[in-house]
Order: structure tokens, then sequence, then C-alpha cells
């Protein structure tokens, strides 16, 4: 999908996005931001959007949200000032394919249900290894399309429709895998209904 789209499609979403594709995906939202919170330290979110999962963020984490669409960050920008959300030290209109961050700058990066939306995959994964610390990890959340059934049919059927939908409904998990350096440690599958992914890379070095 190119970025034209991506910035046209959640540009629709913005005003709706809490109450509907945010609804359905809190489950990860909250399993990546307690996972960060039991261990502490620096956490990039690369597709902060409206900035749901921001105030779930606890003590000893410092956040830091990028996203590349101006309207969602606005929302994100909202919610930082009117819940006093202290622990969110800057949200930065970004393109993930050039994160504009130096090497092993964070401890985390988190990325949920971003990675079937961004065009180029694979280098914004590059990006993500480029810029944690050895031993750092990758969190991501995801839908990643099933090799099998009526499910995988259902999103073959609807991927013509990924400009109008914002996201790749047949997006494969292989397209996340293999990023220099990021070996996979934990998987996990989540609700509604286990059609989304708990992954958990970690940085060697």
């Amino acid at each position: 999908m190119k970025i034209e789209a991506v910035s046209n499609s959640y540009k629709r979403w913005a005003p709706v996005y809490d109450s509907t594709f945010g609804a359905v995906t809190n489950a990860g939202r909250k399993r990546a931001t307690a996972y960060v919170t039991e261990r502490g330290g620096d956490v990039l979110e690369v597709g902060v959007g409206t900035g749901l999962a921001l105030p779930h963020y606890g003590a000893g984490v410092r956040v830091t949200g990028i996203d590349f669409s101006p309207e969602m960050l606005a929302k994100a920008e909202k919610r930082v000032e009117e819940e006093g959300l202290v622990r969110v030290e800057a949200l930065r209109q970004m393109d993930a394919r050039e994160l504009d961050f130096a090497d092993a700058s964070f401890d985390y990066v988190s990325a949920m249900h971003v990675l079937s939306v961004v065009p180029e995959p694979e280098r914004v994964m590059r990006e993500i290894a480029r810029v944690l610390r050895p031993g750092g990890q990758a969190l991501i959340v995801n839908h990643f399309a099933a090799e099998k059934g009526v499910r995988s049919f259902i999103e073959r059927a609807a991927a013509p429709l990924e400009s109008l939908l914002g996201w790749h409904s047949d997006f494969p998990i292989s397209r996340v895998l293999g990023g220099p350096g990021l070996v996979e440690v934990e998987r996990d599958s989540l609700p509604p209904m286990g059609m989304m992914t708990w992954l958990v890379l970690e940085k060697q070095g």
C-alpha cells in the first residue's frame, strides 16, 4: 500500500477509530503496555495512532510515539494533554521506514496493528532493529493471514479492498520475521477469536 493511501485512509478513520478498530484491538494494546511496564525502560511506539495505549504505561517507562497521520497524531497529543500523561516524552510525525533516531536508542519498540498498514514492512522492521539496543525487544501485535480454512478464503477475498480498509487482510507473518539480528522469543494468540498475534523479537548482540 502506498503511503498516500495510508494517510488518506487514516484521515477517514481518525474520527471514529477509538470506537471501531480501537475497541477490537484493545487486548493486544494492554498486553504490550503491561509487558513494558513490568520491566521499565525507554519505549518507542511506532504507529501511536490516537494514543489509545499511552494511558496504560506505568511507572519507570519513558514513551516516545510516532505516527505518519497528522490527524491521528493530533488526537494523541490532545489525549496526552487532557490526561496529563507525564510518561510520554514526545510525539512526532514520522515515516516508520526512516526513523529519525540514532542507533540503539530504545529498550523496546512496539508496533501494534501497524505492520499490515505501512508500505515496505520489511524496511520498517530493519529500522526497528536499528534503533533497538542490544538485548532490546520488538513487541508486535498484528493480524496475520491464516494459511488455510474459511478465514484464509475471506482474507484473500478482502485483499483488493486494502486501500479502503487501511490494512492488508492477507498479510503473512513471514514479512516481519527474519529481520537483521532479531530472534523470535515469544508468540501467542489474542482476541478476538485468536485473530490477532502477540510476537516478541529480541535483538541479538
